[in-house]
């Protein structure tokens, strides 16, 4: 029981640093963006291409918008099970966590890592924390508003087991507006497949 317990602290950590670092890469961008008007139509056309990215030898994958690219080099953990996607401001990003499996169920583990947000963001808004199916695959998807880098960003996590692996998946994207943050998330998280 208290391994489960920290392998949910060791998920949420993981979560905290990625986005500690996405906000960091974040104000590191901001200088560029004054420049960005010029190249807005460029940016939309790659925005509508895809990046399919495929992890566990093809167990695993699942479609990002262009504009996402790797950016794991740039988290400073060893942890070669974390995956980090992000755009070229830092404010939107998917985590990808391969833990150990644990026998406890989605659930109980959605509840513990909000339990774990709520900690570090006392004003966390929880959207929804509800059992998911994509692709055949039960799933646990919570959804909330988190204080990243100083701005609110919404975040969709959902767990999963796949191939001996606990999956967690972040998909933080900015909360300026909620419902349309919502949909981009759920675009991402529809795109999941499991062999």
């Amino acid at each position: 029981m208290e391994l489960e317990g920290k392998s949910m602290r060791k998920v949420a950590k993981y979560l905290g640093i990625g986005m500690l670092v996405l906000g960091l890469s974040a104000c590191d961008n901001s200088k560029d963006q004054e420049t960005a008007g010029a190249h807005d139509s460029a940016a939309q056309a790659q925005a509508k291409a895809e990046n399919k990215i495929s992890l566990l030898d093809g167990k695993l994958a699942f479609t990002l918008p262009g504009d996402m690219s790797d950016q794991s080099g740039k988290v400073g953990t060893q942890a070669n099970n974390m995956h980090v996607y992000a755009d070229s401001t830092g404010r939107k990003a998917v985590i990808i966590i391969l833990s150990d499996d644990t026998p406890q169920t989605l659930d109980t583990l959605a509840q513990r890592l909000e339990n774990e947000q709520r900690a570090r963001d006392p004003d966390l808004q929880v959207v929804t924390n509800k059992a998911i199916t994509v692709n055949g695959k039960p799933l646990q998807q919570l959804d909330s508003i988190i204080a990243s880098g100083g701005k609110q960003a919404y975040s969709a996590v959902v767990l999963g087991k796949v191939d001996d692996h606990l999956l967690t998946m972040q998909v933080t994207l900015p909360a300026d507006d909620q419902q349309k943050a919502q949909i981009a998330a759920e675009s991402i998280i529809q795109t999941l497949t499991f062999e």
